[in-house]
């Protein structure tokens, strides 16, 4: 399909969120509009560790996804400039299937990142510039959390849980939400 109307593919928002273009107007009608899923938390709530576990372990399931328009977003969208971006952009053009929310202590957050830091190499992860990356979290990030939660698009997980408490709950959400 993508040949015969010379498509190519576009990273609107990054590259794990792909969206064909048409460089012809004359094109075999586009496939169904991309479902996404926004993986959202304060820094240190897991987001990037579930994410890699899920393309890990639920590799095929993902690769089907992809297949079907279906797409994982993580970290995004971080604030209401990036949501009013993402509602411009793609306005008819994908769809928001749900937000998944690693809620988490700030606590543990901040613990999570002291511990990550010892290794990671990461200058940011240190308590005076956690404190402030978690009060950014809730100034701004949160607020978009509660929009969602508004529009019954939220699926809230305790990630103050290990990795695999926390995984066991994502593996559940993603079987019934298909």
């Amino acid at each position: 399909m993508l040949s015969r109307c010379h498509c190519r593919l576009l990273h609107v928002v990054g590259p794990s969120f792909p969206l064909l273009t048409c460089r012809l107007r004359r094109c075999v009608p586009r496939p169904m509009k991309p479902l996404v899923v926004f993986v959202l938390g304060g820094p240190g709530a897991g987001k990037g560790t579930q994410c890699a576990r899920i393309v890990e372990e639920m590799d095929q399931t993902m690769a089907a996804n992809s297949q079907r328009n279906k797409f994982l977003i993580d970290g995004f969208p971080r604030n209401q400039d990036n949501l009013q971006g993402w509602n411009k952009t793609m306005d008819g053009k994908a769809d928001v299937s749900f937000v998944l929310f690693f809620d988490c202590n700030n606590e543990i957050c901040i613990e999570r990142c002291l511990e990550r830091g010892k290794s990671s190499g990461r200058s940011d992860d240190n308590r005076e510039s956690l404190e402030k990356r978690i009060q950014t979290y809730l100034q701004s990030t949160k607020p978009i959390i509660d929009l969602y939660e508004k529009m019954g698009k939220v699926k809230k997980i305790d990630a103050s849980r290990s990795v695999d408490e926390v995984f066991d709950d994502v593996v559940k959400i993603f079987d019934k939400e298909g």
